[in-house]
């Protein structure tokens, strides 16, 4: 898969709604009726982060559920490339970019979003064909206005922005035109996911899915 072919694949990914949930799973008996919730409540793309013993096992659980989109998150490493595949990844996001798993995904035809902070590591990436970057850790880096500014000069390449994105912030990142989506942990909440509360989980993701763009 060619860089331009995994940005292609990543963009129609990201277009399905402008809330890609960002989650850490503890618990594998969480994992399909969490996604269930979450894509009937209209947030189909799913990115399942790499953070706990059981992710993969969680990966292979939600790619299960008719209607979502599984992917994996904070892949570091070409092995983990190979892992996610394995347990049904069908997109992978990584919180920065080396030539190492870039060419890995890209041998393994794994559509990546690729991360970037400065509009050095934008360039870079769109060199080599990404146009569709995962902007992290966004609110650190300089949150929306940073983005736009970064926009400016450098109009080829659209973001989902994550890190520090949150229902008060959301919408100044999503009425950027760079902007496909925003990535978020707060349409699953920890205590929610505990408590199995999958009905009120529904129901955030479902003002998640309601936001405009």
């Amino acid at each position: 898969m060619t860089p331009e072919t995994a940005s292609a694949r990543a963009r129609e990914i990201c277009q399905l709604a402008p809330v890609v949930p960002v989650l850490v799973v503890h618990d594998v008996a969480h994992a399909r009726p969490l996604a269930e919730a979450l894509v009937a409540g209209g947030l189909p793309a799913l990115e399942v982060t790499l953070r706990t013993p059981v992710a993969l096992d969680v990966i292979r659980e939600m790619a299960k559920v008719e209607g979502g989109v599984v992917g994996a998150g904070s892949i570091l490493t070409p092995e983990a490339v190979t892992e996610v595949i394995a347990a049904g990844a069908k997109f992978g996001v990584s919180p920065g970019s080396t030539d190492k798993v870039l060419t890995a995904a890209e041998q393994a035809d794994l559509p990546m979003l690729p991360g970037a902070a400065t509009a050095s590591e934008v360039m870079a990436l769109l060199e080599r064909g990404y146009t569709v970057q995962k902007f992290f850790p966004a609110e650190i880096a300089g949150g929306a206005a940073a983005i736009k500014a970064i926009g400016a000069p450098i109009p080829d390449v659209s973001f989902c922005p994550t890190g520090g994105v949150s229902p008060d912030n959301a919408q100044d990142y999503l009425s950027l035109k760079n902007i496909l989506c925003v990535g978020g942990s707060w349409v699953a909440p920890q205590k929610l996911v505990d408590a199995g509360d999958w009905k009120a989980i529904e129901e955030l993701a479902r003002e998640a899915a309601s936001l405009p763009r």
